[in-house]
């Protein structure tokens, strides 16, 4: 065991919760990642750390040794290749007058809770005729001949029915309300994009996520997801739309034109991209895996790093194409809406608990 103050690497203190140092340590490990262009070393150390202090009979042992040293562990931040320095990209605005899907996503403003709504206008209104017909002779005190009574009967049984019917289905959805608002409350959108220097690109996509998808009444937004058996926000963000689930990743790259080759690979020009890389292909067939009865799609979402132009393939196949912010609200907008009522409880419980830094 390396003679360091493993408190003083997570910056928490002595008497942390298991929970706070989960959440010191996702932190730190998303910014220390060398996939994210952190140290190796750092981030060696940043784990050892999280396993030694979040087992508690390690904990003990190590509280007990008394060794402690002060180890710097947030290095000098760098500049990426290519960035302006000061350079940020114009958020995105759109008339959504322009957005194929917006005024169908408000048609209808009721929130299916999975399967349970109310059951509509029309059961009702054949159940309230269909009670006046039963109770019409009855109160008239018209007489029955013995094939009148017999349908009068039928029609009795199947009012009675259809009103129990309906008095189940209000009861289902009601309960269905109650229990998601007990659960989840109003919230729409869970987690928080990166606050850190390198992280822009995150902003601006939750700032586009949450001025226009939410249009969708029933669409929900996730910032910060682990792969399962991780605690690493391995996925920027996701959207999930009844049983349709996007998840996105921002990108800051070079101005240039973007698309994928036959076998997936990232082109920029033409040629060979090698200034950025992308793990949204694997978080695919993660969530796939604990989402079976899901359907998926993956987005990278590309700003200029610097003045200039990104432009991408309207038609690119690749099950995780480089998109325009633009062409993200337009295909991806249209693509969740195909159910925009829906809030599928389930899954939302199951990409709710994957965002990192809930406790």
């Amino acid at each position: 065991m390396p003679d360091v103050d493993y408190y003083e690497v997570l910056g928490v203190g002595k008497a942390a919760s298991v929970t706070e140092i989960k959440t010191a340590y996702r932190r730190l490990a998303k910014s220390h990642h060398p996939d994210t262009g952190g140290s190796a070393l750092t981030f060696q150390l940043v784990r050892e750390a999280y396993d030694t202090l979040s087992d508690p009979m390690r904990r003990a042992g190590y509280d007990a040794d008394g060794r402690s040293v002060r180890v710097p562990i947030r290095p000098r931040p760098r500049r990426r290749f290519g960035e302006e320095p000061g350079y940020e990209p114009e958020p995105v605005v759109i008339d959504p007058e322009d957005l194929e899907w917006w005024e169908f996503a408000a048609q209808d403003g009721r929130v299916r809770h999975g399967r349970r709504r109310g059951p509509g206008h029309t059961p009702v209104v054949a159940a309230v005729g269909g009670m006046v017909l039963v109770l019409l002779p009855v109160l008239t005190g018209v007489g029955f001949s013995a094939p009148t009574l017999i349908i009068w009967l039928i029609l009795t049984a199947g009012t009675a029915l259809l009103v129990q019917r309906l008095a189940r289905g209000y009861l289902a959805a009601s309960r269905a309300k109650n229990r998601f608002a007990a659960e989840f409350g109003g919230k729409r959108v869970f987690g928080t994009p990166g606050t850190e220097t390198d992280e822009l690109a995150e902003r601006l996509t939750a700032d586009l996520l949450e001025r226009y998808l939410t249009r969708l009444p029933g669409a929900r937004i996730f910032h910060g997801l682990s792969w399962p058996d991780s605690v690493f926000a391995d996925v920027d963000h996701a959207v999930l739309c009844g049983k349709r689930l996007v998840l996105v990743e921002s990108k800051l790259w070079l101005p240039g034109h973007y698309e994928t080759d036959d076998d997936d690979r990232l082109l920029r020009n033409g040629r060979a991209f090698r200034g950025g890389g992308s793990r949204l292909a694997e978080s695919l067939a993660e969530y796939r895996r604990i989402l079976p009865g899901v359907t998926l799609r993956g987005a990278m979402v590309v700003y200029p790093s610097r003045t200039g132009e990104i432009t991408t393939d309207l038609n690119d196949p690749s099950p995780t194409p480089p998109m325009t912010p633009e062409q993200f609200l337009h295909e991806i907008g249209g693509w969740l809406a195909a159910e925009p009522s829906t809030v599928d409880t389930a899954t939302m419980r199951v990409v709710r608990d994957r965002v990192v830094g809930t406790g």
